[in-house]
């Protein structure tokens, strides 16, 4: 793969999703919502969107007919447990735009689709994988003046993970007690997503200073397999993605940069050629202008009255020098005339290259200043401290079954899912 200009991060997300939140994430993902608040879908290209997987039906009639048939069991499970999850998987806008676009960004999805079902444990669980492309990127959108569009992936899925049924000690059999009874596939987000052990380069899990392991959370571990996933498949364009990372807008920028760097390269070598075709010009024009009419030998020629008339008669041969001679004038006259039209020309133009090369650097100036007032490694500090904080939370209220006190909260994320 060719190696794009700037940082382009994979990006992967993993939602929860119970059965009251997963018909709004069908409505999103399978567009079937008359109008959306997001205003930048564009209705007209949803015909562009990919699927990887079609859904056969309805995301909650899947689930059920799955289950029915056996293939997966929610045996255990809470009433409020998660159902569903949902992989997002994104690069930002410009990786794809500097490849080419559409096209580009279908293969890269298929391969990302590649490692999704590696990693939910099989394509038989996946529900539905579509690929988006008719969301537009406003921000890239007027940077450029023309429209980009954000392609990304969602893939959901059943959060399913193998479970060994084991007799109990009611079995008549007494033989039988603690050994395997029936292997189930088990609906289970916090099985399928515990943190797993950090491991050093020899295998071997990492222990903190008070001799307990080292845990990788669940979306360091996913942000982990899609990126090496990908570059697995050949991208080695692109970096391991990273928690509140704000490289999406600062690509923005970037991006309008390097489209004015290369505009000032264009408009740089246009004003090269052009002062080089000015001194041939002006060269030409200095050798006419030395070619001066030797006066001397004009005034050497003798002219003889004819009687009788107003003529005069000169020697055939000093006819024949002021002949050529008033030709050649005629002739030079007229080609430092028109050599110095494009000499003014090349000037003028020159002059309106070199207007643009001083703008575009002032430009560039100060698109580079924007990266120092974002306080870019500042913010993703700050992102990446209040997400821990907020998971930590929210694993807490999800250990000790704390949802049902918080319905305010619960609220206002169904709305949140509702504006999508």
């Amino acid at each position: 793969m060719a190696r794009g200009d700037g940082i382009h991060r994979t990006n992967a997300r993993n939602m929860r999703l119970t059965a009251a939140r997963i018909g709004n994430a069908q409505q999103h993902n399978e567009r079937e919502k008359g109008s959306y608040v997001n205003q930048d879908i564009v209705p007209e290209r949803t015909r562009l969107n990919i699927h990887f997987k079609k859904p056969t039906a309805g995301y909650a009639e899947m689930f059920e007919q799955m289950k029915e048939d056996g293939i997966i069991s929610t045996r255990g499970l809470k009433e409020d447990a998660f159902l569903y999850g949902e992989l997002v998987f994104d690069v930002n806008t410009a990786y794809f735009h500097n490849h080419g676009g559409y096209d580009f960004a279908k293969q890269f999805y298929t391969d990302a689709y590649k490692s999704a079902i590696e990693i939910v444990g099989g394509e038989q669980y996946i529900l539905s994988a579509v690929m988006h492309a008719d969301e537009r990127n406003r921000a890239m959108s007027d940077a450029l003046g023309q429209d980009v569009y954000h392609y990304h992936l969602h893939v959901v899925y059943l959060p399913v993970v193998e479970k060994q049924i084991l007799w109990s000690k009611r079995c008549k059999d007494k033989s039988l007690v603690g050994t395997v009874k029936e292997t189930i596939q088990q609906v289970s987000m916090s099985k399928k997503w515990d943190s797993k052990p950090a491991l050093d380069e020899h295998g071997k899990p990492l222990l903190n200073a008070n001799g307990k392991t080292v845990l990788r959370k669940s979306y360091s571990v996913l942000q982990d397999d899609f990126f090496a996933a990908m570059r697995k498949a050949g991208y080695d364009d692109v970096e391991r993605g990273e928690r509140g990372s704000s490289e999406e807008h600062l690509t923005v920028t970037q991006f309008k940069v390097q489209q004015e760097q290369a505009r000032l390269a264009e408009f740089t070598e246009q004003n090269r050629q052009q002062e080089k075709q000015a001194a041939t010009l002006g060269s030409k024009i200095g050798k006419i202008q030395n070619q001066r009419v030797d006066v001397r030998s004009i005034e050497k020629i003798v002219a003889t009255s004819i009687p009788f008339s107003p003529k005069v008669a000169v020697e055939r041969e000093d006819f024949d020098r002021l002949s050529t001679l008033a030709k050649k004038y005629v002739t030079a006259e007229k080609k430092e005339s028109k050599l110095q039209k494009a000499l003014d020309a090349a000037n003028k133009l020159i002059a309106k290259l070199k207007a643009e090369i001083d703008g575009l650097k002032q430009e560039i100036s100060d698109y580079k200043s924007i990266r120092g007032k974002l306080r870019a490694a500042e913010l993703e500090r700050e992102n990446t401290e209040l997400r821990v904080k907020v998971r930590s939370y929210e694993d807490v209220i999800q250990r000790n079954n704390l949802w049902r006190f918080f319905h305010p909260h619960r609220e206002k994320a169904v709305t949140r899912d509702e504006a999508r």
